[in-house]
Protein backbone atom coordinates (compact mmCIF):
# COMPACT_ATOMS: atom_id res chain seq x y z
CA UNK A 1 0.00 0.00 0.00
CA UNK A 2 2.79 2.44 0.81
CA UNK A 3 4.43 1.58 -2.46
CA UNK A 4 1.06 2.13 -4.55
CA UNK A 5 0.30 5.38 -2.23
CA UNK A 6 3.80 6.89 -3.34
CA UNK A 7 3.60 6.05 -6.96
CA UNK A 8 -0.17 7.74 -7.04
CA UNK A 9 1.88 10.72 -5.46
CA UNK A 10 4.73 10.89 -7.57
CA UNK A 11 1.90 10.77 -10.85
CA UNK A 12 -0.39 13.53 -9.36
CA UNK A 13 3.32 15.45 -9.19
CA UNK A 14 3.80 14.75 -12.98
CA UNK A 15 0.73 15.44 -13.84
CA UNK A 16 0.39 19.00 -12.02
CA UNK A 17 3.72 19.94 -13.68
CA UNK A 18 2.81 18.58 -17.22
CA UNK A 19 -0.54 20.79 -17.22
CA UNK A 20 1.94 23.55 -15.75
CA UNK A 21 3.92 22.88 -18.60
CA UNK A 22 0.99 22.83 -21.13
CA UNK A 23 -0.06 26.12 -19.95
CA UNK A 24 3.19 27.94 -20.42
CA UNK A 25 3.30 26.90 -23.90
CA UNK A 26 0.34 27.70 -24.60
CA UNK A 27 0.66 31.39 -23.28
CA UNK A 28 4.38 31.88 -25.12
CA UNK A 29 2.45 30.62 -28.32
CA UNK A 30 -0.33 33.22 -28.17
CA UNK A 31 2.08 35.60 -27.62
CA UNK A 32 4.09 34.81 -30.54
CA UNK A 33 1.14 35.03 -32.43
CA UNK A 34 0.13 38.53 -30.96
CA UNK A 35 3.10 39.39 -31.63
CA UNK A 36 3.49 38.27 -35.26
CA UNK A 37 0.03 39.86 -35.71
CA UNK A 38 1.04 42.84 -34.94
CA UNK A 39 3.87 43.17 -36.55
CA UNK A 40 2.37 42.88 -39.68
CA UNK A 41 -0.10 45.44 -39.38
CA UNK A 42 3.19 47.55 -38.79
CA UNK A 43 4.90 46.85 -42.43
CA UNK A 44 1.03 47.46 -43.84
CA UNK A 45 0.83 50.54 -42.18
CA UNK A 46 4.29 52.29 -42.50
CA UNK A 47 5.76 50.86 -45.43
CA UNK A 48 9.50 50.35 -44.77
CA UNK A 49 11.59 50.76 -47.21
CA UNK A 50 14.79 49.33 -45.81
CA UNK A 51 15.38 46.05 -43.30
CA UNK A 52 13.74 46.82 -39.90
CA UNK A 53 15.92 45.51 -37.00
CA UNK A 54 14.49 42.65 -34.57
CA UNK A 55 11.95 43.92 -32.37
CA UNK A 56 11.31 41.70 -28.95
CA UNK A 57 13.80 40.95 -26.18
CA UNK A 58 15.35 44.41 -25.48
CA UNK A 59 13.86 46.03 -28.15
CA UNK A 60 10.40 47.49 -28.16
CA UNK A 61 7.80 44.72 -28.80
CA UNK A 62 5.20 44.98 -31.85
CA UNK A 63 2.26 45.38 -29.79
CA UNK A 64 4.13 48.19 -28.12
CA UNK A 65 5.48 50.01 -31.60
CA UNK A 66 1.57 49.66 -33.03
CA UNK A 67 0.24 51.81 -29.99
CA UNK A 68 2.84 54.06 -30.54
CA UNK A 69 1.69 54.87 -34.54
CA UNK A 70 -1.75 54.81 -33.44
CA UNK A 71 -1.35 57.55 -30.38
CA UNK A 72 1.17 59.73 -33.06
CA UNK A 73 -1.52 59.68 -35.73
CA UNK A 74 -4.44 60.41 -33.33
CA UNK A 75 -2.90 63.25 -31.53
CA UNK A 76 0.15 64.33 -33.74
CA UNK A 77 3.07 65.70 -31.14
CA UNK A 78 4.52 68.33 -32.61
CA UNK A 79 7.42 67.29 -29.88
CA UNK A 80 8.23 63.67 -28.92
CA UNK A 81 11.33 62.86 -26.47
CA UNK A 82 12.28 59.40 -26.55
CA UNK A 83 14.51 58.11 -23.83
CA UNK A 84 16.09 54.71 -25.30
CA UNK A 85 17.07 54.83 -28.82
CA UNK A 86 16.20 52.03 -31.37
CA UNK A 87 13.17 50.73 -33.89
CA UNK A 88 10.73 52.74 -31.72
CA UNK A 89 12.29 55.62 -33.01
CA UNK A 90 11.87 55.13 -36.86
CA UNK A 91 8.37 54.27 -36.22
CA UNK A 92 7.44 57.39 -34.25
CA UNK A 93 9.53 59.09 -37.23
CA UNK A 94 7.55 56.94 -39.82
CA UNK A 95 4.26 57.65 -38.30
CA UNK A 96 4.30 61.32 -38.74
CA UNK A 97 5.42 62.99 -35.91
CA UNK A 98 6.96 66.22 -36.59
CA UNK A 99 9.80 66.41 -34.60
CA UNK A 100 11.80 63.30 -32.22
CA UNK A 101 14.40 64.26 -29.89
CA UNK A 102 15.94 59.90 -28.79
CA UNK A 103 17.73 60.30 -25.95
CA UNK A 104 20.50 57.31 -25.73
CA UNK A 105 23.48 56.90 -23.40
CA UNK A 106 25.31 54.64 -25.34
CA UNK A 107 27.13 55.66 -28.16
CA UNK A 108 27.29 52.09 -29.99
CA UNK A 109 23.51 52.00 -29.85
CA UNK A 110 22.76 55.85 -30.85
CA UNK A 111 24.85 55.22 -33.91
CA UNK A 112 22.90 52.20 -34.98
CA UNK A 113 19.75 54.25 -34.81
CA UNK A 114 21.28 57.03 -36.73
CA UNK A 115 22.18 54.71 -39.49
CA UNK A 116 18.76 53.09 -39.36
CA UNK A 117 17.30 56.45 -40.14
CA UNK A 118 19.38 56.93 -42.63
CA UNK A 119 18.79 53.86 -44.26
CA UNK A 120 14.77 54.93 -44.30
CA UNK A 121 15.33 58.34 -45.48
CA UNK A 122 13.69 59.32 -42.13
CA UNK A 123 13.96 63.43 -41.00
CA UNK A 124 13.21 64.86 -38.06
CA UNK A 125 14.99 63.09 -35.92
CA UNK A 126 17.95 63.78 -33.39
CA UNK A 127 19.25 61.14 -31.38
CA UNK A 128 21.73 62.72 -28.18
CA UNK A 129 24.23 60.43 -26.27
CA UNK A 130 23.27 61.29 -22.82
CA UNK A 131 26.16 59.37 -21.15
CA UNK A 132 24.93 57.70 -17.35
CA UNK A 133 25.66 60.05 -14.11
CA UNK A 134 25.28 59.89 -10.59
CA UNK A 135 21.62 61.60 -10.12
CA UNK A 136 20.12 63.03 -6.61
CA UNK A 137 17.66 60.20 -6.40
CA UNK A 138 20.71 58.01 -5.58
CA UNK A 139 20.73 55.70 -9.27
CA UNK A 140 22.60 56.51 -12.59
CA UNK A 141 20.54 58.57 -15.16
CA UNK A 142 20.95 60.07 -18.02
CA UNK A 143 23.16 63.55 -17.43
CA UNK A 144 20.57 66.09 -17.17
CA UNK A 145 22.81 69.06 -18.59
CA UNK A 146 21.66 67.47 -22.35
CA UNK A 147 18.45 67.81 -21.37
CA UNK A 148 17.98 71.85 -19.98
CA UNK A 149 16.32 72.68 -23.39
CA UNK A 150 13.44 70.35 -23.66
CA UNK A 151 10.21 72.10 -23.31
CA UNK A 152 6.93 71.20 -24.34
CA UNK A 153 6.97 68.05 -24.77
CA UNK A 154 3.80 66.17 -26.08
CA UNK A 155 4.87 62.95 -26.24
CA UNK A 156 7.19 61.37 -23.67
CA UNK A 157 8.74 57.28 -24.57
CA UNK A 158 10.32 56.12 -21.30
CA UNK A 159 12.07 52.53 -22.67
CA UNK A 160 15.39 53.81 -20.88
CA UNK A 161 18.23 53.30 -18.95
CA UNK A 162 18.53 49.54 -19.14
CA UNK A 163 15.88 48.78 -15.87
CA UNK A 164 16.34 45.44 -15.98
CA UNK A 165 18.73 45.06 -12.98
CA UNK A 166 17.87 48.08 -10.88
CA UNK A 167 13.85 48.45 -10.32
CA UNK A 168 14.54 52.56 -9.66
CA UNK A 169 16.80 52.70 -12.76
CA UNK A 170 13.79 55.50 -14.78
CA UNK A 171 12.33 56.67 -11.76
CA UNK A 172 14.29 60.25 -12.26
CA UNK A 173 11.95 60.79 -15.16
CA UNK A 174 8.98 61.70 -13.24
CA UNK A 175 10.80 64.32 -11.88
CA UNK A 176 13.15 65.43 -14.45
CA UNK A 177 10.08 65.81 -16.88
CA UNK A 178 7.33 66.39 -15.28
CA UNK A 179 7.59 70.25 -15.51
CA UNK A 180 8.78 69.83 -19.31
CA UNK A 181 5.62 68.20 -20.50
CA UNK A 182 2.88 70.46 -22.63
CA UNK A 183 -0.58 70.06 -21.08
CA UNK A 184 -1.70 67.45 -23.47
CA UNK A 185 0.91 65.44 -22.99
CA UNK A 186 0.48 61.72 -23.41
CA UNK A 187 2.99 59.69 -21.49
CA UNK A 188 4.59 55.83 -22.75
CA UNK A 189 6.39 53.69 -20.51
CA UNK A 190 7.39 50.44 -21.63
CA UNK A 191 8.10 47.39 -19.21
CA UNK A 192 5.45 47.68 -16.82
CA UNK A 193 4.96 44.13 -15.70
CA UNK A 194 8.41 44.53 -13.74
CA UNK A 195 7.33 46.33 -10.29
CA UNK A 196 9.75 49.60 -11.00
CA UNK A 197 8.34 50.57 -14.19
CA UNK A 198 4.75 50.31 -12.79
CA UNK A 199 5.67 52.32 -9.93
CA UNK A 200 6.71 55.03 -12.41
CA UNK A 201 3.48 55.42 -14.37
CA UNK A 202 1.72 55.44 -10.99
CA UNK A 203 4.02 58.01 -9.55
CA UNK A 204 3.35 60.08 -13.01
CA UNK A 205 -0.45 59.81 -12.74
CA UNK A 206 -0.68 60.48 -8.99
CA UNK A 207 1.32 64.11 -10.25
CA UNK A 208 -0.32 64.35 -13.27
CA UNK A 209 -4.09 64.68 -11.87
CA UNK A 210 -5.54 65.70 -15.04
CA UNK A 211 -4.54 62.33 -16.91
CA UNK A 212 -5.66 58.89 -16.84
CA UNK A 213 -2.94 55.77 -16.44
CA UNK A 214 -4.19 52.73 -19.15
CA UNK A 215 -2.36 49.55 -18.46
CA UNK A 216 -2.14 47.47 -21.42
CA UNK A 217 -1.70 43.50 -21.50
CA UNK A 218 1.14 43.99 -23.86
CA UNK A 219 3.94 41.34 -23.54
CA UNK A 220 5.97 43.12 -21.25
CA UNK A 221 3.33 45.22 -20.37
CA UNK A 222 2.58 48.74 -21.68
CA UNK A 223 1.39 52.13 -19.30
CA UNK A 224 0.18 55.27 -21.18
CA UNK A 225 -0.95 58.11 -18.82
CA UNK A 226 -2.93 60.74 -20.87
CA UNK A 227 -5.62 63.69 -20.67
CA UNK A 228 -8.81 62.61 -19.72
Amino acid sequence: MRLLRALHQRLSKLSSQNIAAFKELKAQNWQSYCQAEALQQLIALLKFTAPIPPTRSWAASPDLLLTLVDLVRTHKPKLVVELGSGVSTLIVAKAGAKKVISIDNSEEFAGKTRAMLKAHGVRGVKVRIAALKPHVSGVDWYDTTKLSDLKKIDLLIIDGPPGSKNPDARKPARPEFINRLSPRAIILIDDVNRQGERELAEAFAKALPNHVLTIYPHEKGTAVISPK
